[in-house]
């Protein structure tokens, strides 16, 4: 198994500095200088007198930090554990004691920290599914933790280890390498849909539905009355603080609140604020400088329906691109337009989305490779208009989703619903006014290769037909006709 993308260079100076404070002030959890920083009358103040309101993330930490603290101070340490006799109202299962815990292929912040955390709490072993992003390369800096290994490596060493699956139950998002044999528990927060693993024998399951994963292991942690080491606690609250938008998307819960509250103290997180900011920016940043494959694929999952009587049969799929500046993105679209029809053919789909979100307005935007995603999409959000670059020329199709961000609960709910009540693939193209071709040559569109000049081994396109990006243009509301 080849290694592990390139660790990106030494942190400065200046953000080592800040990331010592944040860690070594106030020990105990920085309730107080959270409080001081942000301000008792709900503002928070910098040396230069400009004047901020709270973020949703430091008033969710204040309003919970009396119980936070109440619940640290509950918790037993490592070396009790040990000599304690087991309760029989707690139930930690034997069967994932010496695991392997990984989570999904084109992994993501919330499926490592969660793996790891698992493996800190059940007894195991920590695995990565596939080479991590430039956010979890962020936070393993932060906490000062190695990262391990990847699957196959594990199961070269090992080929009949017990699997437990984080993050995820589907085959589709599952490592080719796993046996579906070997698999003896899932901890995960989606929805049970289409291609979930089917088992021979009953296996352990941990099913929620909070905003992250690793929300559920912090909670696990906590009713057997245990402290995750700090850096996992670290490693945890970065994963939720992620997989919830920073505690503003729409499948946070209380739960995820109360566990970032908690986490912050464990970890001594003195401003939350800053630890979000450079985590996302961390985050951001990778996706502006990836390939029009790495943005279309991702963070791509697949949905299959079957309608009775003469209803949709087809499979659906459904990308996100997060990101801190949505212009940077939404200038690639004619770069990304030919990208999806490859990859739409290649996976056999009858539709692909590319969600396009701005993870700090809170705002989306939809990218529409054809007729039957524009169909579909009018269908599943009729109140979104259609919108384009103001060139003639452009063809590329953008459907304003507003503050809808959440492909869990905002996107396939309403994609879901449409198809139930009847939405059919269109016959023809007539009566569109203009929509990019699907008669595309997935021969004439090149090959993918690995760009020998980039650390990270991207993987990019080469003597691909795309067309060329233009420069930003202000977006317009775009009539089409049904």
């Amino acid at each position: 198994m080849t290694s592990s993308p390139a660790h990106p260079g030494a942190i400065s100076d200046r953000r080592q500095s800040v990331t010592e404070r944040n860690h070594t002030e106030n020990k105990g959890g920085g309730a107080e200088a959270l409080r001081l920083q942000a301000g008792e009358d709900g503002k928070k103040y910098d040396d230069s007198g400009i004047v901020r309101k709270r973020t949703e993330v430091e008033i969710q930490v204040l309003s919970h930090v009396q119980q936070a603290e109440g619940i640290v101070k509950t918790l037993e340490k490592e070396e009790e554990i040990a000599t304690k006799l087991p309760e029989i109202s707690l139930f930690l299962p034997d069967v994932l004691q010496n695991a392997i815990f990984v989570g999904h292929i084109v992994t993501d912040l919330d499926s490592v920290a969660g793996a790891m955390g698992a493996a800190a709490l059940y007894g195991g072993t920590a695995a990565l599914a596939s080479p991590i992003n430039s956010e979890t390369v962020f936070a393993f800096q932060e906490w000062g933790v190695p990262m391990p290994q990847y699957i196959e490596d594990l199961l070269e060493e090992n080929p009949k280890a017990d699997i437990c699956l984080v993050d995820h139950q589907q085959t589709s998002q599952l490592n080719p390498v796993i046996p579906v044999e070997n698999i003896v528990g899932v901890i995960d927060h989606h929805a049970l849909q289409s291609k979930t693993i089917v088992t021979d024998k009953p296996i352990y399951m941990d099913i929620r539905p909070w905003g992250s994963m690793s929300t559920i292991i912090a909670h696990t942690f906590l009713t057997h009355k245990r402290a995750p080491p700090k850096p996992i606690a670290g490693m945890l609250l970065c994963a939720i603080l992620s997989d919830t938008l920073n505690l503003l998307g729409p499948t946070t819960t209380e739960w995820d609140r109360l566990m970032v509250a908690v986490l912050s103290d464990i970890a001594e997180v003195n401003d939350i604020q800053l630890l979000a900011s450079r985590q996302f920016k961390a985050k951001s940043r990778e996706l502006a400088s990836l390939s029009a494959v790495g943005l279309v694929k991702g963070d791509q999952k697949s949905f299959s329906f079957d309608m009775p009587d003469g209803g949709f049969v087809g499979e659906i799929g459904f990308a996100v691109v997060e990101t801190t500046n949505d212009t940077v993105i939404v200038n690639r679209v004619e770069e990304l337009m030919p990208e999806m029809l490859i990859c739409k053919k290649e996976r056999g789909y009858s539709c692909l989305f590319l969600a396009i979100v701005n993870i700090v307005e809170m705002h989306s935007y939809l990218l529409l490779c054809g007729p039957s995603e524009v169909s579909l999409a009018q269908s599943a959000f009729p109140d979104a208009p259609l919108v384009d670059k103001a060139s003639k020329d452009s063809e590329a199709i953008l459907m304003d989703l507003g503050s809808r961000v959440s492909r869990k609960k905002d996107f396939i709910p309403a994609v879901t619903a449409s198809i139930k009540k009847g939405w059919v693939q269109p016959s023809s193209t007539s009566g569109m006014k203009r929509v990019m071709s699907e008669a595309f040559d997935v021969e004439d569109a090149g090959t993918l290769d690995v760009d020998p000049n980039d650390p990270y081994g991207r993987i990019q396109r080469s003597n691909s037909i795309i067309v060329k990006k233009r420069p930003s243009e202000k977006l317009q509301p775009m009539q089409v006709e049904a």
